[in-house]
């Protein structure tokens, strides 16, 4: 069990509208997807950007019309000028300076994974848990509105029996130009890291915790996962980014007493974020955590680390 630092909580008063939000990272996803999503919010004042090179944090500031911040005080001073932080870093990067961010008081919008390591996402998950701040992991299927309430018409039924899962993507494929592909650590994890936390927020609200897990490696970064759920249902996982371009895609389908559900289109990661803002914003205001909170965080790496270690014995 990690201990989380000795630290005096300076968890600051409940913030008004507009919400102060200040945004570390400056890569593809934070360019294309958080700051656009910050900026445009009625309810949220891009409070700056933090990033690891000056030129960049410069550049993302200006296209959204606020303060560039760098180097480590640069840190220390956007969370000063923050109510909370969104992140678009590395995630063990990220875990350790949400860590940051939770003892200083900010509430904590982050991406998923938490964390790469168990010890990482439990550090940030006791954090905010001792600083009393509200916290929201972006998996994106859980916030877009589409998915997100069929999510939540799936989770008021009764008798699901099994179902399966597919995100496969072509980021690794040949002739792929995806600037995402650039990404060390999402080389370095493949598809069961990178796009396994969205599979299994959608299944685990819907079948219950999952009990007992197996999984198996495929080609390239393919790995496949078996689970049990607490209400005695199952089901299959296939994870992976270097699928053929003709046979990439995404689908969940539940199949039980009622018969089959399957999950809807959804418009794009920067509606969701909005809808993980405003989640965010509601636990703030209310005090209540949000069901994909830190704390889910860090079960979601328990299981992917779980996973991981029996695809590496296989």
């Amino acid at each position: 069990m990690t201990t989380p630092a000795e630290t005096t909580s300076t968890t600051r008063p409940t913030p008004t509208t507009p919400l102060r939000i200040g945004l570390l990272g400056t890569g593809p996803w934070a360019r294309n997807t958080q700051a656009p999503a910050l900026a445009a919010h009625p309810g949220v004042e891009l409070s700056g950007v933090w990033g690891r090179r000056a030129e960049a944090a410069e550049e993302l500031a200006a296209a959204h019309g606020t303060r560039a911040y760098t180097g480590d005080a640069g840190i220390d001073a956007l969370l000063e000028a923050s109510d909370a932080v969104a992140f678009a870093l590395p995630p063990d990067i990220q875990a350790p300076l949400a860590v940051r961010a939770a003892e200083a008081g900010c509430h904590l919008l982050m991406d998923k994974p938490v964390a790469t390591t168990v010890e990482g996402a439990r550090a940030v998950a006791d954090a905010a848990a001792k600083a009393g701040v509200a916290s929201v992991v972006f998996c994106t299927l859980r916030f877009a509105p589409e998915t997100s309430a069929w999510i939540a018409e799936q989770t008021a039924v009764d008798g699901w029996f099994t179902a399966r899962a597919q995100w496969l993507g072509s980021l690794y494929a040949e002739g792929s130009a995806s600037e995402y592909a650039d990404s060390p650590w999402r080389r370095e994890k493949g598809g069961l890291w990178d796009v396994g936390p969205h599979a299994l927020s959608v299944l685990i609200p819907v079948l219950g915790e999952v009990e007992q897990l197996t999984a198996a490696r495929g080609p390239a970064d393919t790995t496949h996962l078996i689970l049990r759920h607490t209400t005695g249902a199952s089901s299959t996982v296939t994870l992976g980014l270097s699928a053929p371009p003709a046979a990439a895609g995404m689908d969940i389908e539940l199949r039980g007493e009622h018969g089959t559900a399957a999950i809807p289109d959804w418009d794009g990661a920067e509606a969701a974020f909005r809808g993980a803002v405003d989640a965010l914003a509601e636990a703030v205001r209310t005090g209540v955590p949000h069901a994909c909170d830190a704390r889910f965080g860090l079960r979601l790496t328990e299981l992917l680390a779980e996973a991981e270690a029996q695809a590496d014995r296989t």
